[in-house]
């Protein structure tokens, strides 16, 4: 780990943070069982200005159509700010405050504030962005990748425990084209493995269970969620405020006056 990881602590869980490393929480202990997967590219990320993939890297604002990098060819991926080093606003031992000031190749000037806050029992973390000149569609999402297997590195029973368990209940699952991007059709929720986006109008909730060790439950006051089972070492669980491809389909206005906010809830018991 870098020099710049911040380690936050409640109780028996612990959680570190690395603003240099693209905002991400690194790592979530709880009684000494690592949650997350493990490396610079894993833990959980922030997408923002957007979430999952752009469909060619284009989006339209207005008249004027935005071409961002193709990091996931043909298409764009998850933001730019999981790519850059963020500031510390204000650090205590259970909360840190992370800036982002968005930069080439996002072409609107804009702040993306990061909260993230450890309780004994729980991971709340915020997010806003805020426009500092003319508006621009956003998005705000999380990707964390949690641990298949608490015991161990890989998939199946190995290792100290049981793959991990997914369940939730959508009330749509949006079809998937062969290029991984939304259809626009809504369909009923169909079975794993997914690299699928669903629809909780509730909000988010989503339960992760490790038998016998713990329970994780995931949820935010957004409808979006996408579910991520297809590796071997991890399953992603994904809140955020649109579908994949949502600048171009649903697009959420940042103004001035008006940010996009989001925040999502991790709270665990353990078994």
């Amino acid at each position: 780990m870098s020099d710049e990881d911040i380690t936050l602590t409640a109780g028996d869980a612990e959680v570190t943070v690395q603003p240099g490393n693209g905002g991400r929480v690194g790592g979530l202990r709880v009684g000494g069982l690592e949650l997350l997967r493990q490396g610079e590219r894993f833990g959980c990320f922030p997408m923002v200005p957007w979430c999952g993939r752009i469909r060619d890297g284009r989006f339209r604002d207005g008249v004027a159509v935005r071409q961002m990098p193709l990091n996931a060819a043909p298409n764009a991926i998850h933001g730019t700010a999981r790519d850059g080093a963020w500031k510390v606003a204000r650090r205590t031992a259970d909360e840190v405050v992370l800036t982002y000031a968005l930069v080439e190749p996002w072409p609107y000037p804009g702040l993306v504030t990061q909260v993230i806050g450890l309780a004994e029992d729980e991971l709340r973390i915020a997010m806003s962005v805020e426009a500092l000149d003319s508006s621009f569609p956003a998005q705000i999402g999380w990707h964390p990748w949690f641990n298949r297997n608490l015991g161990g590195r890989g998939g199946g029973d190995g290792g100290d425990g049981q793959d991990v368990r997914i369940s939730f209940d959508p009330a749509w699952q949006e079809e998937r084209g062969d290029d991984h991007l939304p259809t626009g059709n809504r369909v009923d929720p169909r079975p794993g493995p997914w690299d699928d986006c669903f629809g909780m109008p509730g909000g988010v909730d989503v339960t992760l269970t490790w038998p016998g060790q713990l329970e994780l439950k995931v949820t935010s006051r957004e409808e979006w969620v996408v579910v991520y089972d297809e590796q071997e070492a991890a399953v992603c669980v994904e809140p955020q405020t649109g579908p994949p491809d949502g600048l171009n389909t649903l697009p959420r206005l940042v103004t001035p006056l008006e940010p996009l906010e989001a925040e999502t809830t991790w709270s665990w018991t353990r078994l």
